[in-house]
């Protein structure tokens, strides 16, 4: 196909071989082969996700004049418990966060005692229904389960080292953002005071908070999580990540960090389609039911990387080196910045470069180990 007068020429040649950049007089193809399969049709379709994430609990759709647009939250009927089984729930730090937390605890029914440094951001969660506390003592005297939710983990241990002694016996659960090594040493500082501790990392944004589709990672005591799981779910689907105290926040770190990079493909291909006038409602429609097949593979990924071997029955590394050659020629005709996928090409290369051209894409993990 003839290219269009505004297109540039591209550095990039056919699947025919790895592509190279154009360097000194050295000429390169303008204009890529045709494009090679990026894999193989699968055998079978991709499986449907887990039940959790496929058949999400009754909702109500809520406008809510805080917010810019309408979230789904959980029906009231289906968040609500029993006056029988309702709990004394603390939750310290009202940022946008805590609030949204406190704000979940209220509308299941849980007796809930709030605190924030500044008193002021308690008004709204006391009109509906929650117990102001004075102090930080206060506050955790009020509950057998506290949750704290501030700023970093020092602000955590500043609010409550002067209250060690109040929280023994009880159960402290620190949804406050912070690393693996941080939520291992509360862990401990708690244990060494007789504090039952879960540390756990909240996989939405406020608004999110008390849908059951939206997970909350949890790190710790098993046992705790049980025996409070039911109190805990009407924030959002607990997800237990085992003993270790650090996972939780390790977890956190790299889902972020894939959410970016997904978010960074997404807008480069969004940037892509629309230079051609493809509104990006369109394209995004093709683009998440893509990503469920994206997913498929990855779970296949996993074990590959599990096991240590990376068998190319898919598509092989040196396959997707050439495919990927197509999209930085697109990138290149409309203008679109293509240092995105000029590192997966990088990365990519440096895989056939090293003899594992033959393997599949999941080999590319060796390259962020070093």
């Amino acid at each position: 196909m003839p290219k269009t007068p505004q297109a540039r020429e591209s550095s990039y040649i056919s699947q025919s071989e790895v592509p190279t950049r154009r360097s000194g007089s050295t000429a390169m193809a303008t204009t890529p082969g045709p494009l090679p399969p990026a894999r193989p049709p699968p055998a079978r379709p991709p499986p449907p996700f887990p039940l959790s994430l496929s058949t999400p609990p009754t909702v109500r759709q809520e406008s809510c004049a805080r917010r810019r647009s309408c979230h789904c939250r959980p029906d009231s009927a289906a968040a609500s418990v029993d006056p029988m089984n309702a709990q004394n729930v603390t939750v310290i730090g009202l940022g946008q966060m805590g609030t949204a937390l406190a704000d979940a605890f209220l509308a299941a029914g849980h007796r809930t005692t709030v605190w924030n440094r500044t008193p002021g951001k308690a008004d709204a969660l006391v009109a509906r229904g929650a117990s102001r506390a004075a102090s930080v003592e206060e506050a955790v005297a009020a509950s057998e389960l506290v949750v704290v939710c501030v700023l970093d983990h020092p602000a955590v241990r500043a609010l409550l080292a002067p209250v060690a002694g109040r929280l023994r016996g009880r159960v402290l659960v620190n949804l406050t953002s912070g690393s693996p090594e941080q939520a291992r040493a509360e862990a401990a500082w708690a244990a060494g005071h007789g504090i039952g501790y879960l540390d756990g990392a909240v996989m939405t944004t406020p608004p999110g908070v008390g849908d059951s589709a939206n997970m909350i990672l949890y790190a710790g005591s098993p046992e705790l999580l049980a025996a409070h799981r039911a109190t805990l779910a009407v924030l959002g689907d607990p997800v237990d990540l085992g003993p270790d105290a650090g996972l939780a926040s390790l977890y956190d770190a790299g889902l972020l960090g894939l959410m970016w990079s997904v978010f960074g493909g997404w807008l480069h291909a969004t940037a892509l389609a629309g230079a051609d006038d493809v509104p990006a409602r369109e394209f995004t429609a093709v683009a998440t039911r893509w990503l469920r097949t994206v997913s498929w593979f990855m779970t296949g990924y996993a074990e590959q990387i599990d096991a240590g071997e990376y068998p190319g029955a898919d598509a092989t590394i040196d396959v997707q080196v050439a495919a990927i050659g197509h999209l930085l020629h697109a990138g290149e005709a409309r203008g679109i910045d293509g240092r995105l996928p000029e590192l997966h090409l990088d990365l990519m290369r440096a895989a056939v470069e090293a003899g594992h051209g033959g393997d599949s894409y999941a080999r590319i993990i060796e390259a962020f180990r070093k």
